[in-house]
């Protein structure tokens, strides 16, 4: 209903309200045009789209569209913030990302932006003698230092505490984590690790540094093996419920062992998605302390950083866009701390630069948009709001399931968790195959005559468990095809675009069997005669109109000139002559692979 102003003055006051009805009416005739006959919620159906863990969202949202009420920030269930001030403060805490030793990186980082650091110990990493190193010159009483050494994170945790007391720095002043992880080293390794010095060291956190946390719920491991949303929330509250029953069994309390757990969750360019899932998380780790009788102790503390999975290797510079998305909806979910990964990670060591737009991305954020300076910012949208409800709901339903099958190292040691992630990875495969999910610079929009970064090499990561998975390898096994190819003969893959009737006809299509193909590396050449272009294959590019009055004539006269194997860019039909077709929806991976093989590209 319209609310009239104080002054009672309604410049809609002529105007009656709108029904939903009358905008699925709209709607209707919307789809009719585009011959789709449909009627009221169907045609509502009709533009909805859906999204892994059964979602999905509807074109609008109505205060109809009810959801659980979230509460304040500061209070149970903390789906607003764990913080009564949100991050208006300060802002989010800007963590930095280091691998590897290099010269002056880290104070760098401080001196320009970033307020913490999330060290690499160990395996794949900083070795743990040369943390006093790495943090020379650090002033650890204002930046706190956040370790990862998996299986030396006892002796990472020692060193680090030997420095503090080194330094001077008071035990209460002592901020950060110190990592311990042993479900999320066996997640990524399949090692499995005792928790008797786990324990030892969240005993010593609770008992002097009451600012220093000792273990991290890491749900990457997940997020990197191709899971959903909801399967990246469940598996991180399996793994803090084991927590807490290691520690409680232990002889901390539950408000103890709850303030030893830090969370680090996936913040992807689906924007609204990854705020909805900060805000999920947050309710259902309440959820969880409320049931283990300390609800005030479920402020869940949230690390999210962006997704390698979304991180391309071919024109990485659109990683800085995807980064700044996924930034974006890491500060309005309300995460604590946000590690921007470098445009160039995917590649090796980030250089100077990379380093430095990924500092800025979170500054920019911060200081000129002022995006901290609201709490909550999404709170109160519909979408969001109900968003937020169904994930929530996905994420318990499959903590449920892992906790049916004996918790969440039982299911890492039965392979039950890497089968249901890989069946998640294998219909996400699907829409990135048939570019349902387009990924700019590679699926779409492809350089093939970029030039290619190069970086010096990370170390190794950690492996043996869970695979780690990328949004565009499938593209890239098929580019790097290509590029063994120029490297061998001089020359890329090449195939005819074979035009018909003037450019009003044939434009879009030639355009999109352009982009196509270069998506695997195949050059099309669009210039001349056939014979002439060096291409062992054609593709017709024209109107339907135009096809159906001149295609089988074309492609025979393709065949006479040459051509081993004619395409026609158009939805499949009956036509001598042309033996496959490339369309929108078709499975690109598959068309391009074939296309490799038959040109004899290895």
């Amino acid at each position: 209903m319209t609310v009239l102003p104080d002054d009672g003055l309604s410049l809609a006051a002529e105007f009656p309200d709108a029904t939903h009805e009358q905008w699925q009416r709209l709607v209707e005739g919307v789809l009719r045009k585009s011959g789709k006959e449909v009627s009221g919620a169907a045609a509502e159906e009709a533009l909805s789209t859906t999204l892994e863990d059964g979602l999905r969202t509807r074109p609008l949202y109505t205060a109809r569209d009810t959801a659980p009420e979230p509460g304040l920030p500061g209070f149970a269930p903390f789906v607003r913030g764990s913080r009564p001030q949100g991050n208006t403060v300060g802002g989010w805490d800007v963590r930095q990302r280091h691998a590897a030793l290099t010269d002056g990186a880290v104070l760098t980082d401080l001196e320009n932006g970033a307020t913490s650091l999330w060290l690499l110990m160990g395996e794949g990493g900083i070795p743990v003698p040369e943390l006093r190193r790495a943090l020379d010159g650090v002033y650890l009483d204002l930046a706190p230092v956040v370790l990862d050494a998996g299986r030396d994170v006892t002796a990472a945790a020692q060193e680090l505490l030997r420095l503090y007391a080194e330094r001077g720095v008071a035990p209460e002043a002592t901020r950060g984590n110190l990592g311990a992880d042993p479900l999320g080293y066996e997640a990524r390794t399949g090692e499995r690790q005792d928790f008797t010095p786990v324990a030892a060291l969240a005993e010593r956190c609770a008992g002097g540094y009451p600012a220093l946390r000792a273990l991290t719920v890491d749900a990457l491991p997940y997020h990197e093996a191709g899971g959903s949303a909801g399967q990246e929330l469940g598996a991180s509250l399996a793994t803090g419920v084991a927590y807490l029953r290691e520690l409680t069994e232990a002889g901390l309390t539950v408000e103890q062992g709850c303030a030893q757990l830090e969370f680090r969750y996936a913040a992807t360019a689906d924007q609204f998605l990854t705020v909805a899932k900060l805000r999920a998380a947050r309710r259902l780790w309440a959820r969880v302390a409320e049931v283990c009788g300390a609800p005030d102790a479920g402020a869940q503390i949230q690390h999210a950083v962006t997704s390698p999975v979304m991180a391309t290797r071919r024109d990485p510079w659109v990683n800085m866009l995807r980064a700044t998305v996924a930034t974006l909806a890491a500060g309005v979910g309300g995460a604590d701390a946000v590690t921007v990964l470098p445009f160039d990670h995917a590649l090796g060591l980030p250089d100077a630069f990379a380093r430095r737009i990924a500092r800025n991305t979170s500054t920019i954020l911060l200081e000129e948009s002022q995006l901290a300076r609201v709490i909550d910012p999404a709170g109160g949208s519909w979408y969001v709001e109900r968003l937020t409800d169904e994930l929530a709901h996905a994420g318990w339903e499959f903590f449920r399931s892992i906790e049916r099958d004996g918790g969440q190292a039982a299911v890492l040691r039965s392979g039950r968790i890497r089968d249901d992630l890989a069946r998640t990875w294998r219909q996400r495969s699907a829409r990135l195959a048939t570019r349902r999910e387009p990924v700019t610079g590679v699926s779409e929009f492809p350089d093939p005559a970029e030039r290619p970064l190069e970086r010096e090499p990370a170390p190794e990561p950690r492996s043996g468990g869970l695979p780690r998975v990328r949004r565009d390898e499938a593209f890239e096994a098929l580019r790097a095809r290509s590029d063994a190819h120029l490297a061998a003969t001089g020359a890329r893959p090449r195939i005819f675009l074979a035009v018909l009737g003037p450019a009003a006809a044939h434009s879009a299509r030639a355009t999109f069997a352009a982009n196509l193909f270069r998506a695997g590396g195949v050059e099309p050449v669009t210039e001349g005669r056939f014979a002439d272009s060096g291409a062992p294959e054609a593709v017709l590019c024209s109107s339907d109109a135009l096809y159906a009055e001149q295609a089988v004539q074309a492609a025979a006269d393709l065949r006479a000139a040459g051509a081993r194997h004619v395409s026609l860019a158009g939805r499949p039909a009956d036509r001598p002559g042309v033996d496959s077709y490339v369309f929108a929806g078709c499975d690109a991976v598959a068309v391009l692979s074939a296309t490799l093989d038959r040109m004899g590209v290895a």
